[in-house]
């Protein structure tokens, strides 16, 4: 499985960026798209102005005109650190971006002419349809499809992984990235996309963020805060005039800070670089999504639809138990069986050597006089002559049935069962014979992937459904299925079956999510609600697709569902953190505003707060720290663990809910004790 790229969270550039980019998003324009800091932002251009004018809203007095401008500059601060929230997530997005620039800069192109001739032009000038012929050590220019040819293709600049993959005309393997490298032989290849849309140009654009939407729940999430601003604007302004006819004499600057300390400006000021962040983590998974929505869906992914081979299983048939059969005993089987294999190169061959060693104790090294025979399609065996004579063989049951009988041995009466018992598990059957004498059977079998078990196990406890396709019979199926732990499985499988399993399932209301990589999966890509199509896959895989990840590793779509599920529960915990704060804010502002004309507020002065502008300032300066405060746990996420909703749900209530009415509790009396002697300095 891969694992996700380390880097460090903020670097010394990220940060010079993000102090700058904090400025630059004051533009009342762009802050207008974060309703609850723009609140905060008209507040503090308020403030100012009762700053130099205090007397055109009724207030007076050189201590006023300083109350106001600490407040406005706590308001300023409140505002610059969520801009710079959003900028730190922003600005990881464009570092990665930039190191994707390089492998685009000054790249050439042999363009060949239809008949033959080799033109060199510059990459970014090739359009749709362009052949171009690229040889050992040159960068692919664009993406395409390889129509000639055979090479090996470094591609660490985009997927991070060194090994070099094999691309060839035909099949799976013909799509090509621009910007990888040929490292041996040449490639003639048909170029697929324009200037500016290649998927290289796309990944650019979605990590440095300008390609980012809105997600649906962010919207939603972002009505809901829009609504309660709303609500708290209403309540303040009504709040004045019962202030007024209860005899208390409220300053505007007060109202805006119970304004600004009531609405959500917590997650309003996370909100953004969460949903970035998001983006981010899943990037920096080596998987491209193509939008947020795309991350967003993993997170509520009800159903898992996935290939068997390679993703399931290897795909390569391993050894896993000798049989023996007769009066044989098991030892001389398995020395029989990896004498037979030593030089058999196979995955199955390996798996047989690796199994009779690890069974035996024993290491075996071939000898010399050993002549070895390879398998071939028409003896349908392989083996070893002996230098004392002895010929061992390993093959398909008639075959060597046969040798058997024609060299005048006698067949064990119970082969034949045994033969069948593996065959009715969905194995391969490979019967063991030296000279005359029948040992045994070797089980070969479509091995599970280690902890893939334990993974699924993990879904179901999170409520995911998994299915598994495979081209198998219904008994193969049913023995994998069950082994791998998956909840369902469809066999004798093809593409059109994918499709209707993906509807039937979003006929329920069910999300549903799937891997592939050939151009028949491209038709259920596109259905599923998360479709991730392998880079080494067909374009029409990659096109279809709102998600490739770049490793080509087709269990990684477990890993992405965990980082969505992440997502969503981040924004969760941090929105209810950020509503739970306002209990503290209010047993704190709300007093301080009355006590001195109303001295049974007092009761509700819990905290003890020193003065009215105290408790005034040290709830506005919580509100401003906690922000930066919380960027790391924004930009990192929550730490997730597979449980049900009900669990979950109760959990986050009890650290975030209960925990954001406690902590302003703490901080705000802390900073209470520290700035109360210096408010006294100043005369307030």
């Amino acid at each position: 499985m891969s694992k996700e790229t380390k880097t460090k969270f903020v670097t010394k550039d990220i940060l010079n960026s993000s102090i700058k980019g904090a400025f630059i998003k004051l533009n009342p324009r762009y802050m207008m798209k974060n309703p609850v800091m723009f609140v905060v932002e008209l507040g503090f251009a308020v403030t100012l102005l009762l700053c130099f004018l205090p007397d055109i809203f009724g207030d007076t007095g050189s201590n006023l005109r300083l109350y106001n401008g600490i407040v406005a500059v706590i308001l300023l601060i409140t505002v610059l650190f969520a801009n710079f929230a959003e900028a730190v997530a922003e600005g990881r997005g464009k570092a990665q971006a930039q190191s994707l620039k390089k492998t685009q800069k000054d790249m050439q192109a042999r363009i060949l002419s239809e008949d033959g001739r080799e033109t060199v032009i510059s990459a970014g000038i090739l359009k749709k349809g362009d052949i171009v012929l690229v040889k050992a050590g040159e960068v692919i220019p664009n993406d395409g499809e390889v129509i000639e040819g055979i090479a090996s293709v470094d591609e660490s600049a985009i997927t991070g992984e060194s090994a070099p993959v094999l691309k060839e005309n035909g099949g799976d393997f013909a799509s090509v990235t621009g910007g990888t490298t040929v490292v041996s032989d040449w490639l003639k290849i048909q170029i697929t996309s324009n200037p500016g849309e290649s998927f290289l140009d796309k990944m650019i654009s979605l990590v440095e963020g300008a390609s980012r939407k809105k997600t649906p729940n962010e919207i939603a999430l972002n009505t809901l805060l829009v609504s309660l601003t709303i609500i708290f604007l209403i309540v303040i302004v009504t709040l004045y005039p019962i202030a007024v006819y209860s005899g208390v004499r409220l300053q505007i600057s007060t109202l805006i800070a119970l304004t600004v300390c009531l609405i959500p400006t917590t997650i309003g000021g996370l909100l953004s670089a969460i949903g970035i962040a998001g983006m981010d983590r899943v990037t920096r998974f080596n998987v491209i999504a193509m939008s947020g929505k795309a991350v967003e869906a993993c997170g509520d992914v009800d159903t898992m639809i996935l290939d068997k081979t390679g993703t399931i299983t290897y795909g390569n048939r391993m050894a896993s138990k000798f049989i023996p059969v007769g009066k044989e005993i098991e030892q001389d089987l398995i020395r029989y069986g990896v004498i037979s294999s030593l030089k058999d190169d196979t995955p199955e061959g390996k798996s047989v050597v690796e199994l009779g060693e690890r069974l035996s104790g024993k290491h075996q090294e071939p000898e010399m006089g050993m002549e070895f025979l390879e398998f071939t399609a028409q003896t349908r065996m392989s083996g070893v002559n002996l230098p004392d004579g002895t010929r061992i063989r390993k093959g398909a049951y008639d075959a060597i049935q046969k040798y058997v009988g024609d060299l005048g041995g006698q067949i064990p009466k119970d082969l034949e069962t045994r033969v069948n018992e593996v065959s009715k598990l969905g194995g391969t059957p490979l019967v063991v014979c030296a000279g005359d004498r029948i040992f045994g059977v070797i089980y070969l079998k479509d091995t599970i992937k280690p902890g893939l078990v334990e993974r699924f196990a993990r879904l179901r406890a999170i409520g995911i459904k998994t299915i598994m396709c495979t081209g198998d019979n219904p008994l193969t199926a049913a023995t994998i299925a069950q082994e791998a732990g998956v909840d369902s499985f469809i066999a004798e499988c093809k593409p059109e079956d994918k499709i209707k399993a993906i509807k039937a399932e979003q006929s329920e209301g069910k999300v549903v999510a799937m891997t592939g990589d050939g151009t028949n999966d491209a038709p259920a890509l596109a259905q599923a609600d998360v479709g991730i199509a392998m880079n080494s896959g067909t374009s029409a895989a990659k096109e279809a697709a709102n998600m490739v990840d770049l490793d080509s590793d087709p269990t990684k779509i477990l890993d992405v569902v965990e980082i969505g599920k992440q997502l969503l529960i981040t924004r969760g915990s941090l929105t209810t953190f950020s509503i739970a704060n306002d209990v503290a804010k209010y047993f704190a502002i709300i007093p301080a505003m009355f006590m001195a004309v109303i001295p049974q507020m007092k009761v509700l002065n819990i905290m003890q707060l020193s003065t009215p502008y105290s408790a005034i300032l040290s709830a506005l300066i919580f509100n401003a720290v906690i922000i930066p405060c919380l960027i790391p746990l924004a930009m990192k996420g929550v730490k997730y663990k597979p449980q049900r909703s009900e669990k979950m749900l109760s959990h986050n209530m009890l650290i975030y809910g209960l925990g954001g009415i406690i902590a302003p509790f703490v901080g705000i009396k802390l900073i209470d004790i520290i700035i109360t002697p210096l408010l006294s300095l100043l005369g307030l």
